[in-house]
C-alpha cells in the first residue's frame, strides 16, 4: 500500500516508506531550524522545485501560496512518519482546527527536479519527483501579514542550487 505523501524503495532489500516534504524557508539545509527539526531525520535533501508564488514576511520567514511560478527548496525525505507531528507544531499547522486559525495549512504538491538549463521553459524542461507535503498560507493571510513577492522564487542567503549533468552545484 502506498500512502499519499510517502514513496515506497527498496534498501538492501526491505521495503522502506518514506515521508516527503518539500521546504523552502527555515528548514532548509543551513537555515535557522534544519538542524532542529530536520537534521539526523533526513534520509535525503535535494534541491527541488514546485509550482506557487513566494513571499517575505516580515516575522523573518517566507510563506507560500498556490501559483504557478517556480519556487526554490528542498525535497527532505524521512523514514519516521512522526516527524509530521513536529513539523506542523513549527508551521503552527493542527489538522482538527479551524482553517482560519492555522498560520499555515498542510497540503500535497508536485515536486520537480530542477531543469539542467534554463531555456525559458522551466516547467516543459523538468522531471516530476512525485507529490510531497508542503506548508502553504492562504493569500489573505500573506496580505495580512505584510508579505512581499519574491520574483526569484527563492528565500534565504545564496541562490538556489542549479542541477548539472554531473551533479548539483551552489
Amino acid at each position: 500500500m502506498i500512502l499519499s505523501g510517502f514513496a515506497n524503495i527498496n534498501l538492501e532489500g526491505e521495503a522502506l516508506s518514506l515521508l516527503k516534504v518539500f521546504v523552502y524557508g527555515t528548514l532548509k539545509p543551513g537555515e535557522c531550524n534544519y538542524q532542529r527539526y530536520c537534521g539526523e531525520r533526513v534520509v535525503e535533501a535535494i534541491p527541488a522545485l514546485a509550482r506557487g508564488q513566494l513571499f517575505a514576511l516580515p516575522l523573518g520567514y517566507p510563506a507560500m501560496i498556490p501559483g504557478d511560478m517556480p519556487v526554490w527548496g528542498y525535497l527532505l525525505s524521512f523514514s519516521e512518519p512522526s516527524v509530521l507531528q513536529a513539523l506542523d507544531e513549527l508551521e503552527d499547522y493542527d489538522p482538527k482546527r479551524e482553517a482560519h486559525l492555522n498560520e499555515y495549512y498542510r497540503c500535497q504538491i508536485e515536486v520537480f527536479h530542477p531543469p539542467l538549463s534554463e531555456t525559458g521553459r522551466i516547467w516543459a524542461d523538468c522531471q516530476s519527483l512525485g507529490l510531497a507535503w508542503a506548508y502553504l498560507m492562504t493569500p489573505e493571510r500573506v496580505r495580512c501579514l505584510g508579505g512581499v513577492a519574491l520574483p526569484s522564487g527563492w528565500w534565504g542567503a545564496g541562490k538556489p542550487p542549479r542541477l548539472n549533468l554531473f551533479g548539483y552545484y551552489g
